[in-house]
Parts: C-alpha cells; sequence; structure tokens
C-alpha cells in the first residue's frame, strides 16, 4: 500500500512537471517577439504601432482557436494536441527569426497564436484526469507559477542572445527549444495520454454527446467564462497602465510606481503557490475566489480612492496581487467541477477565452482613461472589474451544487 502511494506521488510529480514545462515554454515563446520591438523598428523601419499588430494578430488566434481547441482535446485526447501546438507554436517563433520583411511576419503571428490556443485546454485536462486528487490544487499552483516564469524570463533570455548573437539568432534558439520540448512531451506520450471524452452528461457509456453549443451555453461555463473575463480585463489594466497612472496622476516616481506594479506581480506569484496548497486542504473552493477577489478589489479601491498614499501604494498592490493570485487553483477546481459530464477540454477552452476577451478590450478603456487625464479611473475600473467577478463565483458554485444535486436524484 505504502509503495503504491509512492509510485502514485512520483507518478504525479512527473506529470505535473511535464505539464509545468509545456506552460512554461509557451509564455517564454508569447513572449520572444515584443522585447525585440525597439531592433525590428530600425531592421524593418515599421512603427510600434504596425509592430503591435502583429501581437494583435496572434492574441486574436489564440482566442479564437481556445475554444475549438477544447473541442478536439476531448474529442482526440490532450497530450496530441498538446505537442502538436508547442511544435507549431516553437516552428512559427523559429520561422520569424528568418523573415526577410516585416510583412512575413503577418502570417507567421496567427500561425503561432493557433499553435498557443492549445496550451489552457490540454494542459488542464491532462491535470484534472491524471493527478491525485489530493494533489489537484497544487497541481493548478504549479501550472499558473510556470506560465508566470515563463513572462518573467523570456524578456532575460531574448534580450540576452540578441545582445550575444542577433534577433535572428534568439528568435531561431528560442523557437528550437521549443520544439524539442515537444519531443520530450511525445516521447511522454504514454504517462500523459488521458483518451477522449465522450462528452456525455453522465460519463456513461451509450449516452449521447452533448451539443457544444449546450456547452458553452449553460449557465456555469457562461459565468465561468464571465469571471474570467473581469479578472483578466482587471490584470491587463494593471500590467499595462498602472505604471503610467501612478507617476502621471499620483505624482510617484516611476521607481515607487515600477516597483508598485512588481510588488503585485510578486504577490500575485507567491498568492498562487500559497492558494495550491490552500484549494487542497479546503471544499469551499468558491469562498477562497470570493473572498480574494473581493479583497483584491477592495484594496485597489483604496488605491484609487486615497492618491496621497505614496509609497504606501507598494504593500497595497502587493497584497492585492497575493489576493487575487490566491484565487487560482480554487478557481480552476471550480472550473473542472463545471466540467463534470461536459468535457473538460471544451469547458476549460471555452472559460479561459475569456482571458483574451479581457486582456484584448481593456487597453481601449485603460487607454482612454489616461488620455483625458483620469488616472484614478484606471484602478476604479481595476477595483470594479473584481468586484463583478465575485457573483460570477456564486453563480458557478451554486449551478455545481443545482447539477449535483440533479445527478444524485437522477441516480
Amino acid at each position: 500500500m505504502a509503495k503504491a502511494v509512492v509510485q502514485r506521488g512520483e507518478r504525479d510529480f512527473a506529470i505535473i512537471s511535464l505539464v509545468g514545462m509545456a506552460h512554461y515554454m509557451s509564455h517564454v515563446l508569447q513572449l520572444a517577439l515584443p522585447p525585440l520591438f525597439p531592433i525590428l523598428h530600425r531592421e524593418f523601419g515599421v512603427s510600434f504601432t504596425e509592430l503591435g499588430l502583429v501581437v494583435t494578430l496572434f492574441y486574436v488566434a489564440s482566442g479564437l482557436g481556445q475554444a475549438a481547441a477544447g473541442v478536439l482535446v476531448d474529442r482526440y485526447g490532450a497530450p496530441l494536441l498538446l505537442v502538436a501546438g508547442l511544435a507549431m507554436l516553437g516552428a512559427a517563433i523559429a520561422l520569424a527569426g528568418t523573415a526577410p520583411s516585416y510583412w512575413t511576419l503577418l502570417p507567421l503571428a496567427p500561425i503561432a497564436g493557433l499553435g498557443n490556443s492549445v496550451f489552457h485546454p490540454a494542459d488542464l485536462a491532462i491535470l484534472s484526469h491524471k493527478v491525485s486528487e489530493p494533489r489537484l490544487g497544487r497541481a493548478y499552483a504549479v501550472h499558473g507559477l510556470s506560465g508566470s516564469l515563463g513572462y518573467a524570463s523570456a524578456p532575460v533570455a531574448v534580450t540576452l542572445l540578441a545582445a550575444y548573437g542577433s534577433w535572428r539568432t534568439a528568435l531561431i534558439t528560442v523557437g528550437l527549444v521549443g520544439i524539442i520540448v515537444a519531443g520530450v512531451l511525445l516521447l511522454q506520450h504514454a504517462l500523459l495520454a488521458v483518451g477522449a471524452e465522450t462528452g456525455s452528461r453522465s460519463g456513461k457509456p451509450g449516452m449521447r454527446r452533448v451539443n457544444y453549443l449546450s456547452v458553452i451555453g449553460a449557465p456555469v461555463v457562461l459565468m465561468a467564462f464571465g469571471y474570467f473575463a473581469m479578472t483578466a480585463f482587471a490584470g491587463s489594466g494593471m500590467q499595462t497602465f498602472a505604471i503610467t497612472a501612478l507617476t502621471s496622476g499620483y505624482g510617484l516616481p516611476l521607481r515607487t510606481a515600477t516597483l508598485g506594479l512588481t510588488g503585485y506581480l510578486v504577490g500575485a506569484a507567491s498568492g498562487i503557490a500559497l492558494g495550491g496548497f490552500l484549494a487542497d486542504r479546503t471544499r469551499h473552493h468558491h469562498r477562497v475566489a470570493m473572498t480574494g477577489i473581493a479583497t483584491a478589489a477592495l484594496l485597489i479601491l483604496a488605491v484609487a480612492s486615497v492618491p496621497a498614499l505614496g509609497p504606501l501604494v507598494v504593500p497595497l498592490m502587493a497584497m492585492a496581487g497575493m489576493a487575487n493570485g490566491v484565487t487560482g487553483p480554487s478557481r480552476d477546481v471550480l472550473v473542472r467541477r463545471a466540467a463534470a459530464g461536459i468535457g473538460t477540454g471544451s469547458v476549460f477552452g471555452f472559460v479561459y477565452s475569456g482571458f483574451d476577451l479581457g486582456s484584448s478590450t481593456a487597453p481601449l478603456l485603460f487607454g482612454a482613461l489616461i488620455d483625458h487625464r483620469a488616472p484614478q479611473g484606471v484602478f476604479l475600473a481595476i477595483a470594479a472589474a473584481f468586484a463583478l467577478a465575485v457573483p460570477t463565483v456564486m453563480q458557478v458554485q451554486h449551478r455545481v451544487a443545482l447539477g449535483a444535486r440533479r445527478a444524485a436524484e437522477a441516480d
């Protein structure tokens, strides 16, 4: 018995490590191009707006592809789709390193975005089905942390490679590493294999497959989508315009404003780690998610309401980041419950596309607030988005519980 437990633990560790490595690499590849924009601006003689179009095309393709990727995960299994997506993303970035002109980057961007679209539905489906229940919260936490580390290390790695070689060397190298990691995942296919889900309501043989439109139209899935959209909207606003708002409207030095955003990001990463252990030790995941998001909303509201906080902005934003980060693993557990009998890949794919919606719409509003000299409005909008996410968690929990009761009655 003890030996079986040890083997189960070793198996869980291997699965979590492989999925974390894939997620880390995906985030490195996502941020491979932006740090090189100053060089590409001079190399190709294009504006930063034109370079921004490359990123826009990437995320539009990723967002649209993510929902479709979820369906493919349920029908054909997650591991091979994960390998194919990482290989496609790595190849597109490597080819970008050979681009003879700016126009060559434009078709490569959506190809890379489609490769990137597989990660959330495939990663989370593998973890949800293959990792033991007592370790699932920590598995989701490692997944979130690996992505954050990928974002943090990408600019450093790419700029160093460009400094000691060239921007082409940097992109080709990073892209090839992505393809190598895809090869490692392919070799471990048997360990990660989940198999296709039937998509039936109960998972019993002989029951009809649930139509995809009924999946994304289910109230519990729509509420989860709303949660992801609201929190991504808030996070995008924080990462993109917090420093500008603090310096232009609050009169804070650039160093203090930068420390504030750094505190938020470090707090979020710490919160994810803590949230993983918390998610494994509670059955009330909705309370964790609601409390964390509500706390983040109140802390950001304090920043918006008292412009004279000065250096106190740094700990306030760090605590807000931690409160938001703690919710991540519990949030994913709730979504997994919502996916029961529907299709894990389909549900994770659709609700995580809410991140792309929130991230793509936020800059328009926040940029307008800065342009109209309303920096406090940036933090008010962030606080409002966090606050609006709270009732969506309540509805997700309510509908998951209702579905469980109906299933029990049907049995």
